[in-house]
């Protein structure tokens, strides 16, 4: 699955699995040839970043960029420099991993200005099954309010609805539901719907991106 510009931004309210969501379309672009660097400027959550993983996916050619050293979990706005190397550096793709809640869309409105906009594509992941995005009008709430506050266009929203590992094709499809309403209500259309874990999913009526969990929770430790 591929979108339109170089730039590829992952945000969305805390909770919502846009990390996890990033990590994996870095990793299908990755394996359709192309050279990818992500970029972490999650400075909300403590516990899933894409930062984590960066041993990882290096050894499968995807940069990871993020604070390195002591500064790797510090919950603060930090934008590495390399970051700007990469926008400038034709052969890559960038994804970007965004904060949720208006911290993260400040750190992104810092970043905005100096990215291209015109070849930055914005993503924003929806999961009705969190508290910030439990009722349409909440949901419509905070993605206009980020994308105000981030003072970058959202072209597509993305349906992430999930109960973590009791997640069937009834909560998927009830996602592709609200989802629809909130399009509607914005006028930003919906680019997928994510699928995890080889859930037994049918046929929804938006395209299909089937993910696999690479974050783990603070209860699950590291391998």
């Amino acid at each position: 699955m591929d979108f339109p510009g170089k730039i590829l931004i992952f945000m969305g309210m805390f909770g919502s699995g846009k990390t996890e969501i990033a990590l994996n379309f870095a990793q299908s672009l990755s394996r359709s040839g192309q050279r990818v660097a992500l970029a972490d400027i999650d400075t909300v959550s403590p516990y899933y970043r894409s930062r984590d993983l960066r041993e990882t996916f290096e050894k499968d050619g995807i940069k990871i960029i993020a604070p390195a050293g002591k500064l790797a979990q510090a919950d603060l706005p930090i934008i590495p420099p390399e970051v700007f190397g990469y926008v400038e550096n034709p052969e890559y793709r960038i994804v970007i991993d965004v904060g949720g809640n208006d911290d993260g869309a400040v750190v992104l409105s810092s970043l905005s200005r100096r990215l291209p906009l015109e070849r930055c594509t914005t993503f924003y992941v929806l999961n009705p099954y969190r508290p910030f995005n439990d009722t349409v009008a909440n949901a419509v709430s905070h993605v206009e309010r980020l994308g105000q506050r981030s003072r970058m266009r959202i072209d597509f929203l993305v349906n992430n609805s999930n109960i973590g590992p009791e997640t069937t094709e009834k909560e998927i499809l009830y996602g592709e539901d609200f989802i629809e309403k909130i399009s509607k209500i914005t006028a930003i259309p919906v680019a997928f719907t994510v699928v995890m874990n080889c859930v037994n999913f049918l046929k929804g009526r938006y395209h299909e991106f089937r993910i696999i969990k690479y974050m783990k929770n603070p209860w699950e430790g590291r391998e």
